[in-house]
């Protein structure tokens, strides 16, 4: 999906790449990340935040939930992180980075929630009265007021399969009366999710209905006389969204794809945020007239659509076709159109989603400068695993 936007951002990053699978340094099903270039994103995300009065949470579930990498962009002057499910809540709190957030996308389970509470998380995620009381009950037990957040919907919304859930418009002012009961919790915020998506006919990232009913449901808790400290619009939160959202009335954004450059509108490679990511593999054998690679970090809405494969003996990669997977699948292998030498290196470039893969992930300081230095290879997990393979 961004090769074009790789070869013309960071094609730095492409040499490295290819010179750590040349050493052994890794293996194939690897993810190499330019923590220099990240960083650069990040700043570049935190100036333009502050200027429209937003604050940002940090995402790390697309880079592997890496606590090295977290903890750099929290120098920056990023607060903390929002965990996305209760895995990644708990893995970074053990590795002391701050939770901002955390309930969204997925809630907080009945057995961990006074563990995260201890932590003071600066707003849950929740998703009915039930979760909103048991959060009550146990920060009651801890001497403290816990602030929550309602993610909403109504009917005309867009949901990702698996990703259901909320309050409807319709129960809100019902939701609202509740909770007032629940004196170890304070209503402070309202979240959808996404509120902005790319419109790959018109090449243009525009709000979504979740959007409309998000400002909907704060208007009407206006109505009521409850002024919210948090609007909380995820989804495609980069430096060109950043003002719009502004305009929707927008708090917080939650950027993680802005990071590595990879949001849907850098395809051409025009966004302030340059690509800091890519994927390497190998030709491992050919099947009918095709080459296939060894898998392992396919993310099936991550559109991946060709590949650099360097050739022996020759200096410039050869792009080809990343032919479609069938679904469902396991990425035991990637297929490639045509048929290229079996152990060539092959380098690929999509939206990640590393969590839920079974690749390494190998961060990198010193690409832009002239001097790579490999950092550390980790697990899709955050866990540190070697300082390379060949050593």
């Amino acid at each position: 999906m961004f090769i074009d936007a790789l070869k013309k951002q960071n094609p730095k990053l492409i040499e490295v790449a290819k010179e750590l699978w040349q050493q052994g340094v890794i293996l194939p099903d690897t993810y190499i990340i330019d923590v220099d270039q990240v960083l650069n994103n990040g700043r570049r995300l935190l100036q333009v935040a502050e200027q429209y009065g937003i604050e940002l949470y940090l995402m790390t579930k697309q880079i592997g939930r890496n606590p090295w990498l977290t903890k750099k962009l929290v120098e920056l002057g990023y607060r903390g992180v929002v965990a996305v499910d209760f895995r990644e809540a708990y893995s970074l709190s053990q590795h002391g980075v701050p939770l901002c957030h955390i309930g969204h996308l997925v809630q907080t389970p009945t057995h961990l929630i006074e563990t995260m509470l201890k932590h003071k998380p600066d707003i849950i995620t929740v998703y009915s009265l039930e979760k909103a009381q048991a959060i009550s009950d146990a920060a009651e037990k801890l001497g403290r007021i816990q602030p929550v957040m309602l993610k909403i919907f109504d009917k005309r919304d867009i949901a990702f399969p698996g990703q259901e859930a909320g309050i409807t418009f319709s129960e809100l002012d019902a939701t609202v009366d509740a909770l007032k009961h629940m004196p170890g919790i304070k209503l402070s915020g309202l979240t959808h999710f996404p509120c902005l998506s790319w419109d790959e006919r018109y090449q243009t990232t525009l709000p979504t209905t979740n959007l409309l009913t998000l400002i909907r449901a704060r208007n009407r808790l206006e109505q009521l006389g409850i002024n919210l400290s948090q609007i909380n619009a995820p989804a495609a939160s980069s430096c060109n969204t950043i003002p719009l959202l502004s305009k929707y009335g927008a708090t917080h954004l939650e950027p993680g794809h802005a990071l590595t450059g990879t949001v849907p509108a850098n395809i051409s490679g025009q966004e302030p945020e340059h690509v800091a990511m890519v994927y390497v593999t190998e030709v491992s054998h050919h099947y009918d007239g095709n080459s296939y690679c060894y898998g392992g970090g396919y993310y099936k809405r991550g559109h991946m659509k060709h590949a650099l494969v360097f050739h022996e003996h020759t200096i410039s990669p050869k792009k080809v076709r990343i032919l479609r997977l069938g679904e469902p699948c396991i990425d035991y292998n990637l297929p490639l159109s045509g048929t290229h030498p079996i152990g060539s290196p092959v380098i690929m470039c999509f939206r990640p989603q590393i969590f839920v893969t079974r690749s390494d992930v190998a961060l990198v300081s010193g690409i832009q400068s002239g001097s790579p230095k490999l950092e550390g290879i980790y697990d899709s997990q955050g866990n540190w695993k070697n300082s390379g393979y060949s050593k």
